[in-house]
């Protein structure tokens, strides 16, 4: 008896390590699903729980310079969405384009399977690898499998919705850019369970070949405004509103929510209007018209700020930018006033140009919208070494390299804030939430 337990045990054993990264991840108490009801969870992409964190351990200095030349390439996609632009010049043959930073788990088919798709607010369609792909990851939407699983035509009216589409053996095909990488995919339909939600007949990317690195690994989550995106597809059931809380970086498990729906958004929350942009509706401008250094608001030209829907400038609000960048003029006046107040000698570290090596005691930044105030806590416009010998300002001007007429309120600047995106009432909620 006692070695038939003994042998039923190590049986057990030896199927867990045989499954997924993602799927044994799960399993473990610490990376167990918190998702329910209509709210999920969202991790970093370098949480322990996350089957993506592969890169070799570098010390804090290369990892800031790291994580900065990734940001570089995810403004230039940023900045080809405003410019309508499909194809975006990369500034060196080594640029590595930073996909977004934060996944949540999503159960596609029937039966479902599980994968961990990055949260995009200014892209639209999502798209997910599936099997026999090209260049994918080795974790894959196995769509033979699933029961529910239904390739769109040409016939179709989604086919007119996703770009440059294309007709193979009656399926309705198309090809994408997504910063320096390029995706084919046949569009498809399934079942996806978000939380305790199920979505039936969902419309997404199935992707045959990719090149490129800046592709999430297990696909992408649209939370745009167009068609083809989450809210435009569960209108019904979401009502076209979400919200995020983005935990620290430096939390233990950088765990925060996703929460779908009006239900259960938080009540006490002060707003700013969204502005869209017909030629890029997907993107979520805000009416940012001011920043405060310390006590004073700094002298930003109105032109830097303004919004402009034919050259696409103004502010947008981004989950997948890690690090906030201004156009030069706001920039400077920010950093100007920074270093007045901190008066200390100045270093730089890989794009940063505001550091210091000496302990210095920071002014309080904080950003002016229509209608509501956002003051940061020090660790979101603060980069400190870890042993304590450096403090960077955790922002930057737009590069001259890509469109310089966009500012990008990043992630990092809205970590452990509960971000409400109200897309019905045209507004955006903002609160200090505690999200780990």
């Amino acid at each position: 008896m006692a070695t038939s337990l003994s042998l039923l045990l190590l049986l057990l054993l030896l199927s867990l390590f045989s499954l997924s990264p993602s799927l044994s991840q799960a399993l473990t108490p610490k990376c167990s699903t918190l998702d329910h009801g209509s709210t999920l969870q969202v991790l970093h992409v370098n949480s322990p729980c996350s089957p993506f964190k592969t890169r070799e351990p570098v010390s804090w200095r290369q990892d800031v310079v790291q994580m900065q030349s990734k940001d570089l390439g995810r403004l230039q996609y940023l900045a080809s969405l405003v410019a309508g632009k499909s194809v975006v010049p990369i500034a060196s043959g080594r640029q590595i384009v930073q996909s977004p930073t934060y996944i949540v788990r999503a159960r596609f088919g029937n039966p479902p399977q599980t994968l961990l798709m990055a949260v995009d607010t200014s892209n639209d369609a999502a798209w997910v690898p599936c099997s026999g792909c090209v260049g994918c990851a080795a974790t894959v939407f196995d769509f033979a499998t699933s029961d529910s699983f239904k390739s769109l035509g040409c016939q179709d009216a989604q086919c007119n919705q996703v770009p440059n589409p294309t007709c193979t053996s009656s399926t309705c095909s198309y090809t994408m850019t997504y910063g320096g990488s390029t995706v084919a995919a046949n569009l498809s339909q399934d079942t996806i369970m978000l939380a305790n939600d199920s979505v039936p007949a969902y419309t997404f990317g199935c992707i045959q070949k990719t090149t490129g690195t800046s592709v999430p690994p297990q696909g992408l989550l649209g939370l745009g405004r167009e068609p083809l995106s989450l809210l435009s597809q569960t209108q019904s059931l979401y009502q076209s509103t979400f919200s995020y809380c983005l935990p620290s970086f430096k939390s233990g498990n950088f765990s925060g929510s996703l929460i779908l729906g009006p239900i259960g958004q938080p009540k006490k929350i002060k707003y700013t209007q969204l502005l869209k942009n017909p030629r890029r509706s997907s993107l979520y401008y805000v009416n940012m018209t001011g920043i405060r250094v310390g006590r004073r608001v700094v002298n930003i030209p109105q032109t830097a700020l303004a919004f402009n829907t034919t050259t696409g400038a103004g502010t947008i609000i981004d989950s997948g930018t890690v690090y906030t960048r201004l156009v030069q003029p706001a920039y400077i006046a920010v950093r100007e006033e920074f270093r007045r107040l901190v008066d200390a000698n100045v270093s730089s570290l890989g794009g940063f140009d505001t550091c210091y090596t000496v302990p210095i005691v920071a002014p309080n930044l904080t950003f002016i919208f229509s209608g509501m105030n956002m003051k940061l806590p020090p660790d979101n416009y603060l980069l400190r070494s870890t042993a304590g010998s450096t403090t960077c300002l955790a922002m930057a001007a737009a590069p001259n390299n890509v469109n310089s007429v966009l500012n990008v309120i990043a992630n990092l600047q809205q970590q452990n804030h509960r971000i409400l995106f109200d897309v019905p009432n045209s507004r955006l909620g903002i609160a200090r939430e505690t999200c780990t």
